[in-house]
């Protein structure tokens, strides 16, 4: 699972020229999804993306995490995070999880954001959309989940 994790000062989501959703101040979520994910992608996300220390401090500092310094959250599904460019001009997105797939997981990625205390703003899932955001630094970050084979330490 790949995250692009941007702060943002506002962010808003449109489908079909009306907005569907909007956030003051936080985390604009791009979620890519592929065809191995499970649960504990998901959790692995949830857990990075709420901790990561990303806001600024009293001091400037980027020492504070979402759960640290609140503000909202958008999560937009995304496919082409799991575009491969490196060959001809074509991108191919044979690594993406299947829609039926994809919009499950996006889902219950979604629950598990609002279970961890960060109920999330959405895209609408396979819809055509214009995100308009603010990137607030600008502060950008992709995080991806780590293989099976690895251990991981949070």
């Amino acid at each position: 699972m790949r995250a692009l994790i941007q702060r943002v000062s506002r962010c808003s989501v449109r489908v079909d020229g009306r907005e569907v959703s909007s956030i003051g101040p936080g985390l604009l979520v791009l979620l890519g999804i592929s065809g191995r994910d499970s649960r504990e992608d998901i959790d692995y996300i949830v857990r990075k993306t709420v901790n990561l220390r990303i806001f600024d401090d009293h001091r400037g500092k980027l020492n504070l995490s979402l759960a640290e310094k609140g503000g909202q959250l958008m999560v937009v599904s995304q496919f082409t995070l799991y575009g491969d460019a490196r060959k001809g001009r074509r991108p191919s997105y044979v690594e993406a999880a299947p829609p039926e797939v994809a919009e499950r997981l996006y889902e219950e990625a979604c629950e598990a954001f609002a279970m961890a205390g960060f109920p999330p703003a959405r895209g609408v899932f396979g819809a055509h959309m214009e995100v308009e955001l603010v990137n607030d630094g600008p502060v950008t970050l992709l995080v991806e989940s780590p293989r099976r084979d690895q251990s991981v330490a949070l």
